[in-house]
């Protein structure tokens, strides 16, 4: 069994001119997984999913798909499904006839096209005019593309943005099920909560430099907090505060940071303490993801990014 990674980025960097884009960036997404890559506007997502598929010229670093170069792969539409803009739609063609032009461009046969607009629920919208399609529209019949081909890997571009809640709901579990089956997906969004009830990992970057990678639980957990309601409180605290916790007041119970809710429990009980009420409150993504990326100030900041990046750079 091969152990590479299936998408794996090293020291990255990518200028445009004097704008850095992306700057020493390494991470790595492994197969059987979602891993949401999450930053904000500007921060050189697009970009590295761009050097990543061979759409822009590294200034530093390497990239790799499933252990080669995006350029080296053999039949790349039949490794990866990639869907980066909603743009190369012809608003003439139907659906079916788009995603055969897509199939024979990528060296693939078209048997597969009927099979993806069933995956993606586009079959009744077949014969449809793409030119008349809605935004959620488009988003699945650019996931019928990047199908075409039975990937292994599938590289995403805001996937959501457009889809009504219950494409949403479609999208999280259709990605379930590819990683379930040992794929790898790689997914930026902007639609936070969602990445949290699909992502296994997160990788943060701002303004071009990572700031976070790791499970999606070990960044929520940072800043969690105990809260307590208890008739003992008056009593409750000093103990807490004695074993190191930091205990604030909130609307009639006791937030509790620096201790984990086991050992909270223990010096209740140990005192003989009644408790109404002991639960753990995790940070939710939003919030980790905005401590992460707050606006940096002073002499040392690095430079805002433009919202848009030349793209006159094939390599």
């Amino acid at each position: 069994m091969d152990d590479r990674p299936a998408l794996e980025i090293r020291s990255l960097t990518k200028r445009y001119g004097d704008t850095v884009a992306v700057q020493d960036l390494s991470f790595a997404v492994p197969h059987g997984s979602v891993t949401g890559f999450l930053g904000p506007n500007g921060a050189g997502k697009t970009t590295t999913m761009r050097v990543l598929l061979g759409l822009a010229a590294p200034t530093q670093g390497e990239t790799f798909v499933l252990g080669s170069p995006y350029v080296a792969l053999e039949r790349p539409l039949g490794r990866v499904g990639a869907s980066l803009e909603l743009t190369g739609f012809h608003p003439g063609r139907t659906a079916r006839n788009h995603l055969r032009v897509v199939a024979i461009q990528g060296g693939l046969g078209t048997g597969g096209v009927d099979r993806v607009l069933e995956a993606t629920g586009m079959t009744t919208f077949a014969s449809g005019r793409v030119g008349k399609f809605s935004l959620g529209m488009k988003q699945r019949l650019a996931l019928s593309a990047a199908l075409l081909g039975e990937p292994e890997v599938l590289v995403l571009d805001e996937p959501a943005n457009g889809l009504d809640p219950a494409g949403v709901a479609w999208l999280r579990s259709f990605l379930r099920a590819f990683a379930a089956k040992g794929g790898a997906v790689l997914i930026s969004s902007h639609i936070l909560a969602e990445v949290a009830e699909v992502a296994d990992r997160v990788v943060v970057i701002d303004r071009g430099c990572m700031v976070h990678e790791g499970p999606t639980g070990d960044l929520t957990a940072e800043g969690s907090v105990v809260i307590v309601r208890s008739p003992d409180a008056a009593r409750l605290r000093p103990v807490l505060e004695a074993e190191g916790a930091t205990v604030t007041d909130a609307e009639g119970a006791l937030e509790v940071s620096g201790l984990p809710i086991e050992r909270v429990g223990e010096l209740a009980a140990r005192d003989g303490l009644i408790l109404h009420e002991l639960r753990a409150r995790a940070n939710t993504l939003e919030q980790a993801f905005f401590s992460l990326t707050e606006p940096q100030a002073g002499p040392g900041a690095p430079p805002e990014l433009p919202e848009a990046i030349p793209r006159s750079d094939l390599p």
